[in-house]
């Protein structure tokens, strides 16, 4: 491998030997302190190295890996969307004791998977990367220490783990209808051969058969079934995890698959169209009968699912950027209600949204920090959820997507409502009994962090937006 090879595959390189390191500390025995303090040592390196390697290009591995800006700016958002999870995990208060360590192993693979999706451009290594990134999260779920009269993290697993393995199924089915047509498992090259078969029912079966584990990931209907459950049966760190940094590498491998399509592809665009209504009502519509505040986020992830594949119907790089835009704000989102869920209920265990009653009493950072997070999610300006939904709609309507873009505005109204009663009872009831919440300054640190990238993204998104832009131009480029 020169140099320069050395140099563009840094950043899997540091995630690849701080899991190692990991394997090894788990061998031993009380080892936590040194799995956390590795864990979070290779994170702040890793985005170091995704910092430094931004401007690399390269093609390595005969092909089958690619690096540039699009990759590697990815990278850089999983590294300190890495970084933001240990943060906000903390202590782990809610992982058996025993395995505390392994928990630090198995999300540091599955970041690690998550960097190697975003290079991947040849079906068997993007299969294989899928995987990397998923399998660990199926065993961080029954991680949960258990409690009396409570093992929902088993069927929460379960069910995590037999839909993940149905809609890898379809996924892998979609793709050897892809490579029957072409004969090609080089994803640039079976682009090109796909334009001529793109009206054809087994291109079209093909590819929206192959974005279905994708969808998986993004929770869309119909593919959302396992979200309510696993976020409430696994752990709040685990879940505040599976709610944010693999939905960013779901967009980013079907930005790949979409753009196949594109500009031919008004039969995927209806499909895509019609996934995206779906998925906005049915999670803002069941997302009203929630009292448990980690359900009403899986079903309101639904619905963000929803507004994301919004940018995708308009098969063009604006609406790639846009969706790519949305769900990075969405990571700071849902990880600043995370990290104020894991703050109220230190000893984990489920979070009841009255429970949050009385929270600007109690610990005013984290309820401004909520508000902050909730406004986001309800699309209120100044925030990233708003600049998001905005960049989203302008990119729909602008191909003639009025309808959509009518349903769009429409759910948004719906979300406020439920979305403001959460900040209902942290602002405006009083707290009766419920005890003031001291926060140390690891939580400090974070809750300050995520409010200043939620206000910046959402004031500020245009240099975001813009090396989206550049990245997906040079990413559709072909092989050298």
């Amino acid at each position: 491998m020169t140099a320069s090879a050395f140099l563009a595959f840094l950043p899997e390189l540091v995630l690849l030997c701080g899991a190692l390191a990991l394997f090894f500390i788990c061998l031993g025995e009380s080892r936590l302190r040194q799995a956390r303090i590795t864990a979070l040592v290779v994170a702040l390196v890793a985005i170091a190295a995704s910092a430094l390697c931004l401007g690399q290009e390269a093609v390595l591995f005969d092909g089958a890996y690619r690096v540039d800006l699009f990759s590697q700016f990815l990278k850089l958002v999983f590294a300190c969307g890495l970084a933001l999870v240990l943060l906000v995990s903390g202590e782990l208060a809610d992982i058996r004791a025993d395995i505390k360590p392994e928990y630090f192993l198995f999300l540091t693979l599955s970041v690690c998977g998550l960097f190697l999706l975003v290079s991947c451009v040849e079906i068997i290594a993007l299969v294989v990367a899928l995987e990397l990134s998923a399998f660990p999260l199926y065993l961080m779920v029954p991680m949960r220490r258990e409690r009396e009269g409570q093992r929902s993290q088993m069927e929460s697993a379960i069910k995590y783990l037999m839909f993940g393995v149905a809609a890898n199924g379809v996924m892998l089915f979609g793709l050897s209808y892809l490579f029957g047509l072409t004969g090609i498992t080089s994803l640039p090259q079976m682009a090109v051969a796909l334009q001529p078969l793109l009206r054809s029912p087994l291109a079209i079966a093909g590819l929206a058969m192959t974005c279905c584990g994708l969808f998986y990931k993004l929770a869309i209907f119909p593919f959302h079934f396992w979200t309510p459950d696993v976020y409430q049966g696994a752990a709040d760190e685990t879940a505040g995890l599976i709610a944010s940094l693999p939905k960013i590498g779901a967009v980013a491998v079907l930005v790949r698959f979409v753009s196949m399509a594109a500009p031919e592809g008004e039969t995927l665009a209806l499909l895509l169209a019609l996934l995206a209504a779906a998925s906005m009502f049915y999670g803002n519509l069941i997302a009203f009968a929630q009292k448990d505040l980690k359900r009403l986020l899986g079903f309101s992830g639904i619905a963000h699912a929803g507004y994301a594949l919004i940018g995708f119907v308009a098969l063009d790089a604006a609406g790639y950027a846009a969706a790519l835009y949305y769900i990075a704000g969405y990571l700071l989102m849902v990880l600043a209600c995370f990290a104020v869920i894991g703050a109220v209920a230190r000893a984990g265990g489920n979070l009841a949204i009255a429970d949050l009653a009385g929270l600007h009493c109690r610990a005013p950072l984290l309820a401004l920090t909520l508000v902050v997070g909730i406004f986001a999610l309800a699309g209120i300006p100044p925030f990233v959820g708003f600049m998001g939904k905005l960049t989203l709609l302008s990119a729909a309507l602008a191909r003639g997507h009025v309808f959509l873009v009518v349903i769009a505005v429409l759910n948004a109204a719906i979300a406020a409502y439920y979305y403001l009663g959460v900040v209902r009872e942290a602002c405006f009831r009083e707290p009766g009994d419920r005890p003031p919440i001291r926060l140390d300054w690891r939580t400090r640190a974070v809750c300050l962090l995520l409010i200043a990238g939620i206000l910046g993204l959402g004031v500020a998104p245009a240099p975001i937006l813009d090396i989206l832009s550049a990245s997906l131009a040079g990413a559709s480029a072909p092989l050298p």
